[in-house]
């Protein structure tokens, strides 16, 4: 089974700005707090190729699995990391793949887009439950308090 789900968040910065937290590793160190008791990078420096470790706080979940960054388009400014080990693959995803847009509205303005698509191994639909925006919804507001406390322009439209 096959699926995708999408979510937006308008934020008053330009798409520059945002994608300097989105398109990077920074955006790591934003969510670490709240949703995170840890992220690792067990291999790169941020670009196609890195694989993160992310530790979940108590409660989520699972406690751990590892993510890859497959995807990095500076000019489009969007990135995609696919589930590479352990968590959803465990539970039966062939993909679980996460893609942030963030795309260009106004001068100093934005939106930030996640979506997540999945792919379900046959008899394993029931955990189509556990596929869900939320966590990736806070990653975007958290990304967009941070930035509009961080932003480098103040300006207006």
């Amino acid at each position: 089974m096959h699926g995708k789900l999408s979510s937006e968040v308008t934020i008053n910065v330009p798409a520059s700005e945002a994608w300097d937290l989105y398109g990077t590793l920074k955006l790591a160190d934003v969510v670490i707090p709240e949703f995170f008791s840890k992220i690792d990078v067990l291999k790169g420096d941020g670009e196609v190729g890195t694989v993160l470790k992310l530790f979940f706080n108590p409660g989520a979940l699972f406690y751990a699995f590892e993510e890859t960054i497959v995807t990095i388009d500076n000019k489009k400014m969007i990135k995609e990391t696919d589930a590479s080990k352990g968590g959803y693959l465990d539970m039966g995803f062939n993909l679980y793949r996460i893609r942030y847009d963030v795309i260009p509205k106004t001068r100093n303005s934005c939106i930030t887009r996640v979506t997540v698509e999945y792919d379900l191994k046959e008899g394993w639909i029931y955990n189509t439950s556990h596929v869900s925006l939320l966590p990736f919804m806070g990653f975007l507001r958290a990304g967009s308090a941070y930035l509009l406390a961080n932003t480098k322009s103040k300006t207006s439209d």
